[in-house]
């Protein structure tokens, strides 16, 4: 299969990180487009051959796909301003929302390439290790798309926008609320003058332990074994913490009625 041409709408952090690895696995990027011109330049300077360009109209472009890689509240907007040649394929990259918001797209192709990772312009993701999701409204979309994943990740499925939702929200608790979880532990160890880099190897196998055993086996800690007097201690601890220490009650008590249903 002749890989197909693309251009990439969007300049944050998926697009930072998804276009140097799409082009690293052999896929030519025409254009970068971002509202501010320095934004797209800054991406398509890094690039082979990429143009960076602040107007919508791709109707002499060469590529076949067109990936939204913007803010979920912008997409149905710029996709409709969107001119694209004819038979182009236009996909977004959200987790959150339906391949329906394509629906005013000027293609009768449209689909959803959405990457399950967090990103971060200062940190570079291994494509190879991230799992996408993929939704094409016709078996051209899809199949397109579908080579396309398996070309940069080791991981592709297809999802429904109804599964993709699902999966988002899943997302949600895995990861950025895990985050915030560790914003609240480095405000501790701030506190016991020490420094968040010795929960490292404590964190890193949770979560691997978690994913060997499944999170309900993976459960541990003075709420798992029902140690109320523990549980009061650190509520007493957090007394001058009242959104961490509502945080550690509302959680803890998950913990005590879930084992206390099974």
């Amino acid at each position: 299969m002749i890989l197909p041409e693309i251009d990439i709408i969007g300049t944050g952090n998926l697009a930072a990180n998804l276009a140097p690895a799409l082009e690293q696995s052999g896929f030519v990027i025409n254009n970068i487009y971002g509202r501010s011109i320095n934004s797209a330049k800054y991406i398509a300077d890094r690039l082979y051959q990429a143009t960076a360009t602040d107007n919508l109209d791709f109707s002499s472009s060469r590529s076949m796909v067109f990936l939204i890689a913007i803010a979920d509240d912008s997409i149905e907007e710029v996709a409709r301003e969107l001119i694209v040649p004819e038979n182009a394929i236009v996909a977004h990259t959200s987790g959150s929302k339906s391949i329906s918001i394509l629906g005013y797209t000027a293609s009768p192709n449209i689909g959803v390439f959405y990457p399950l990772q967090t990103f971060s312009k200062l940190k570079r993701v291994p494509f190879g290790q991230v799992p996408i999701l993929i939704e094409g409204d016709n078996s051209f979309t899809e199949k397109i798309l579908m080579a396309m994943s398996k070309k940069i990740s080791k991981t592709v499925r297809k999802a429904t926008s109804k599964q993709r939702l699902m999966i988002h929200l899943a997302a949600i608790f895995a990861s950025n609320f895990t985050n915030a979880m560790l914003i609240h532990a480095n405000e501790l160890m701030a506190k016991a003058q020490s420094d968040i880099q010795l929960l490292a190897p404590l964190v890193e196998e949770t979560i691997q332990k978690s994913m060997a055993l499944g999170p309900e086996q993976a459960q541990t800690g003075p709420a798992s074994r029902g140690d109320l007097m523990v549980l009061d201690e650190h509520l007493e601890m957090l007394e001058n913490f009242p959104v961490m220490q509502e945080t550690y009650r509302l959680i803890s008590q998950q913990i005590l009625d879930r084992n206390e249903a099974n």
